[in-house]
């Protein structure tokens, strides 16, 4: 039987009495990559918000490896194994890339020089202040210092937004890297919705704050029709 490492279990959530979540279900597990899409607005961020702990949860609950952590604190659901690689990407300007990576260090097959592997572009800026990186190496730097965390399950909220395609490109390709590895569970939120087919292999879109389809993104990628139907807008 195939573990599940993540479930929302009838989920109603949202900011303080405002419901934005409505009757999610959603499982996901081990080592499996799904992308959500939709509108602005539909409660996409609001989901990972919601299985970090940061919203009003209203009803259900959030199972991480068979636990419920409905009621953990965000630090303990990061040392249950979870990671977040958030939309305003939060690194920290006075820190230089590695220390950037060491504060977030806890034990596992990530480290600096893994991270440095995945993305080369931060082992030649290793020694720059984090106010001194571009958007695009700031993410990179985002995304490493989830993984340095290694957790077991890890989201990511909008990381192709403001970023040149050329960088966009380079994120696709170490994110897809991370999926095909089969060792970290991901949820992938993107606005990009091409990009965000072709990175997961399974598509979750959402709208009014419901999930309204959970399937194969290849489906959605050959029924352009039902596409625009789901989402209304197919960004480029």
């Amino acid at each position: 039987m195939v573990e599940r490492a993540l479930e929302l279990d009838k989920v109603f959530a949202g900011y303080g009495e405002t419901v934005v979540l409505e009757d999610i279900k959603l499982g996901l597990n081990a080592g499996e990559s799904l992308s959500i899409i939709g509108r602005n607005g539909v409660g996409k961020s609001t989901l990972l918000l919601t299985i970090m702990g940061h919203t009003q949860l209203h009803g259900g609950r959030v199972v991480l490896h068979g636990k419920d952590i409905s009621k953990l604190a965000t630090y303990k659901r990061v040392v249950a194994g979870l990671g977040l690689v958030p939309q305003e990407r939060e690194i920290f300007p006075s820190l230089n890339v590695r220390e950037n990576l060491e504060v977030a260090a806890r034990p596992g097959v990530w480290t600096v020089e893994t991270v440095f592997e995945l993305f080369p572009r931060l082992s030649e800026r290793a020694t720059n202040m984090g106010n001194q990186l571009s958007g695009g190496e700031q993410q990179m730097l985002a995304i490493g210092r989830a993984l340095i965390g290694n957790p077991t399950v890890l989201l990511m909220d909008e990381p192709s937004e403001g970023l040149a395609p050329v960088i966009v490109d380079e994120l696709a390709r170490a994110v897809k890297r991370l999926a095909a590895q089969g060792n970290l569970a991901m949820i992938l939120v993107e606005q990009n919705t091409r990009l965000a087919l072709d990175i997961s292999p399974r598509a979750v879109v959402m709208d009014r704050g419901r999930i309204v389809y959970d399937g194969a993104s290849e489906t959605l990628r050959n029924d352009p029709v039902k596409l625009e139907k789901l989402i209304g807008v197919v960004k480029a």
